[in-house]
């Protein structure tokens, strides 16, 4: 990973936007030597987006398993007939 100063970010964005464009790899800028913010490719902004939706509904389901709140596969099909037409 890459790491800059958010004062060369002010300076070169153009090049730094160019060069993360390029090598997909995350850019962390740094404000007064400490972590500020990660600076990533919009496409794999939003990849990862998609996979935290997906994972959040993995995580609800199991969640809904360990309160017991599940229906057989007959009592689904019954409920989601409507649908099923």
């Amino acid at each position: 990973m890459r790491i800059e100063l958010v004062t060369t970010l002010k300076r070169q964005a153009t090049k730094i936007l160019a060069e993360l464009h390029d090598s997909k790899e995350p850019v962390l800028i740094t404000e007064h030597g400490r972590p500020s913010a990660y600076l990533i490719d919009a496409q794999d902004y939003e990849m990862m987006q998609d996979r935290m939706r997906i994972l959040e509904g993995v995580a609800r389901g199991e969640a809904a398993i360990t309160d017991n709140c599940t229906y057989t596969q007959s009592e689904a099909k019954e409920k989601m007939s409507k649908w099923l037409k």
